[in-house]
C-alpha cells in the first residue's frame, strides 16, 4: 500500500488500523461499502506489514552469513580487524532477525 515498491511496516500498520476504523464506521452506520472497503484496506495493510517483516528477516540472515564469512576469513588469515567487523555484522544480522521474527 505504500507509494514505493518496497513493503513498509509503518504504512502497513497505518492501513491496517485505518481499515479497522473504516470497517467499524461501516458496521455502525450500516454502510456496506465502508465495511467492505475497511476490510480490504485492513487486509492489504496486514499483507504489507508481513512482507516488510519477511524482507527484514531475510536481510538479517544475509548479514549474518556475510558477517560469519568475514569473521572466519579474518581468523584464518590473522586479520583481527576483518574478524571483528565480521562478528559485528553477524550480531547486527541476528538483531535484525530477532526484530523481524513473526511476532505481531
Amino acid at each position: 500500500m505504500s507509494n514505493y515498491n518496497e513493503p513498509n511496516k509503518t504504512t502497513g500498520q497505518y492501513h491496517s488500523m485505518k481499515g479497522n476504523a473504516v470497517e467499524a464506521i461501516g458496521n455502525l452506520t450500516g454502510a456496506q461499502s465502508w465495511t467492505q472497503s475497511g476490510k480490504e484496506e485492513h487486509a492489504a495493510g496486514e499483507t504489507e506489514y508481513k512482507a516488510s517483516q519477511a524482507k527484514g528477516y531475510a536481510e538479517g540472515a544475509k548479514d549474518r552469513a556475510g558477517g560469519y564469512k568475514d569473521s572466519v576469513v579474518g581468523a584464518v588469515t590473522g586479520d583481527k580487524s576483518q574478524q571483528a567487523q565480521g562478528n559485528v555484522r553477524n550480531e547486527q544480522g541476528q538483531a535484525q532477525q530477532d526484530f523481524n521474527k513473526n511476532a505481531s
